[in-house]
């Protein structure tokens, strides 16, 4: 998440009411989750377990729970609590705002575009040209759809990650300030819902054609031309890269890359990445070959039960 201007260190831990390593004016001109960070951003880490990855990442200030050296070129932000501290830093930089009416005056809607009644577009939304939006929809803020888009009644763009620390007494919610966009020539079918980034944007590339009730989790890049069927559950963080298909009721860990034209056979459970040109099934799923190789075995059992019976006879 880009900083609408750059801030300076010492802005920022005035912000926190944080002490700091570095120099007052080092600049900063954003946050990140640390599998998308960049040169310029803080990233938070709470767990000795991730701080030699936090401060070898290419964040430029790492907002840290304990003082610890200082790598050549970055700064700290020392916080007793980094997860409270990323979550003020989202509402402080580009927190909720309240909707006044059913289409905001500041969404930018391309020529030639429909949307039908009862629709709910937020602000500095962008919708190109050409697109359809059929009723009880609702797009949140800041959500960018490109041309030639068809968006099917009851979807939902840009609702919030489901990420939560869990706390001793309760699950403490990582607030979300990222967004969702939508590349030209997709479709969304009825009550498909997509998260937007913790901190970046949620993607859908060109071409790709999704069905009804199908979850899309924060952070996951979908690729060009993809074909995704009904009631499939994508975590967060997923790279599905071009020309995938999925069929219906597929589930799918968070963190995984699934391979250029793999197939993903229906009700499979994927907990690794998938090979590019390879079909996939069951669960856990697995090459379509051994699969089916294993389920030949498993049929055979009764038979080899019974040899092995007359045998001990």
């Amino acid at each position: 998440m880009k900083f609408p201007s750059p801030h300076t260190l010492k802005q920022i831990a005035t912000i926190l009411n944080c002490s700091y390593v570095g120099e007052d004016e080092f600049p900063i001109v954003g946050m990140n989750e640390i599998h998308v960070i960049g040169h310029g951003e803080i990233v938070f880490v709470d767990h000795p377990k991730y701080y030699d990855k936090a401060l070898q990442s290419k964040a430029s200030v790492i907002l840290i729970n304990k003082e610890v050296e200082c790598p050549e070129g970055k700064a700290l932000l020392i916080s007793d609590d980094p997860f409270r501290d990323f979550n003020k830093l989202t509402d402080y930089f580009g927190g909720f705002k309240k909707a006044s009416q059913d289409i905001s005056e500041t969404a930018e809607i391309g020529e030639g575009s429909i949307v039908q009644p009862n629709v709910f577009i937020g602000h500095d939304v962008k919708i190109g040209k050409n697109c359809l939006i059929h009723s009880n929809v609702s797009i949140y803020d800041g959500v960018e759809i490109g041309d030639n888009v068809i968006i099917h009644s009851g979807v939902v763009l840009g609702a919030d990650a489901f990420y939560y620390k869990n706390r001793q007494t309760y699950h403490d919610k990582l607030k979300s300030g990222g967004s969702v966009m939508i590349e030209s020539d997709v479709e969304l079918g009825a009550n498909t819902t997509i998260d937007k980034g913790v901190t970046a944007k949620t993607i859908i590339k060109k071409g790709t054609k999704i069905d009804n009730q199908v979850q899309i989790g924060h952070d996951t890049i979908i690729g060009e031309r993809c074909i995704i069927a009904a009631q499939v559950g994508i975590a967060g963080c997923v790279v599905v890269e071009d020309e995938v298909t999925i069929w219906g009721q597929v589930g799918i860990a968070s963190g995984l890359t699934i391979g250029r034209k793999s197939v993903i056979l229906a009700t499979s459970g994927v907990s690794k990445n998938c090979e590019p040109g390879t079909t996939y099934f069951g669960s856990p799923a697995a090459d379509i070959r051994k699969k089916y190789r294993e389920l030949a075995s498993v049929s055979r059992l009764p038979d080899v039960m019974n040899q092995l019976k007359k045998h001990l006879k």
